[in-house]
């Protein structure tokens, strides 16, 4: 079988915040990598480190956050050795990201029209006639109804699913090669979200674009991933294709978020759930992070923290219960 070629690979990323209580690890030594056309969900609990692993991408972590080690390889460019105007010129061009809540994000004394109309004359170069024609079609491909007059309209003025459609218009505008969305739907209601979803599979179908998508909702994995990233206090703790994940989840945190979503053909009076919190990124558990939430916690859990490896082809995970998996997986 071909091999899928790599536009984004990612290499023991390592961001840290500088605080007056100390330096705080975010993200712990991440690595993945994002193939052409195919969607990758990262999941996890709020304070996994999802969204900062996505801001260091974009170069986008600001002050007390620094990029501590790694690399960020985005067709083979190390984006880490990147001047500040070099990535000006990839972001919103060649990688785009939407972020969770689309009122922050817009500008609240721009029209809608204009914002969108910006990215385009920035990046493409086009004339403001050009770029409100080329944003008027945007507007109207993404589903929103008298685009001409949404032109005009500032972001107050419109619902939460038609705000979010136009931060996917901007995102798209310049048809980058990848695409982050971050909790694209979690403001809004499942009607909206699941058009939404819908508009974002049709378009990176229509483009060609890969995305990146971080989440906490498995039902949204399910319907547009192709591969899964589970990432715990800021590391990656499992890593398969998207069918394996849901059929033969490996590591006991990836299996407690699945035992915690509900399913239509079981029905509980009680939800399990996974016991305790996040452990925060200034207090880390020694050996296994996940050991003071996990039933299968054993002496070596606690003293050890294991390492990330193959316990079947293409499905990584980072557990004790797999120490031999390695060995079998060569044999």
């Amino acid at each position: 079988m071909e091999e899928k070629q790599k536009l984004l690979e990612v290499r023991d990323l390592q961001t840290h915040f500088f605080t007056e209580d100390g330096v705080i690890p975010s993200v712990d030594g991440v690595t993945f990598d994002v193939h052409k056309g195919e969607t990758l969900a990262i999941v996890g609990e709020s304070g996994c480190g999802k969204s900062v692993t996505s801001l260091s991408i974009m170069r986008l972590v600001s002050e007390p956050g620094k990029i501590m080690r790694g690399q960020i390889l985005f067709e083979g460019k190390d984006l880490t050795k990147l001047s500040e105007r070099e990535m000006r010129s990839i972001r919103g061009n060649e990688i785009a990201m939407i972020f969770q809540e689309p009122l922050t994000s817009l500008n609240p004394v721009f029209t809608v029209g204009d914002q969108v109309a910006e990215v385009l004359r920035l990046h493409q170069k086009l004339s403001r006639k050009q770029a409100k024609e080329r944003t008027i079609q945007l507007l109207r491909k993404v589903g929103i109804p008298r685009s001409d007059k949404v032109y005009d309209a500032y972001p107050h003025e419109l619902s939460g699913g038609m705000r979010q459609r136009v931060m996917i218009a901007m995102a798209l505008s310049c048809n980058p090669k990848l695409l982050i969305a971050d909790e694209p739907t979690t403001a809004l209601d499942v009607t909206i979200q699941a058009q939404i979803l819908r508009l974002m599979r049709e378009l990176t179908e229509e483009f060609h674009t890969s995305i990146m998508l971080i989440t906490h909702d498995l039902g949204v994995v399910a319907e547009m991933a192709d591969r899964v990233i589970v990432m715990y206090a800021g590391q990656v703790v499992e890593k398969t294709d998207v069918f394996t994940l849901f059929k033969s989840p490996k590591h006991p945190y990836t299996q407690g978020l699945l035992n915690s979503t509900p399913k239509i053909h079981e029905l509980k009076d009680e939800l399990e759930s996974i016991e305790g919190t996040v452990p925060p990124p200034s207090n880390m558990p020694k050996g296994c992070r996940f050991h003071p939430r996990c039933p299968h916690a054993t002496a070596q859990c606690v003293k050890h923290e294991p390492a990330l490896k193959e316990v079947d082809l293409g499905h990584e995970v980072r557990c004790w219960l797999y120490e031999d998996a390695e060995e079998a997986v060569i044999s």
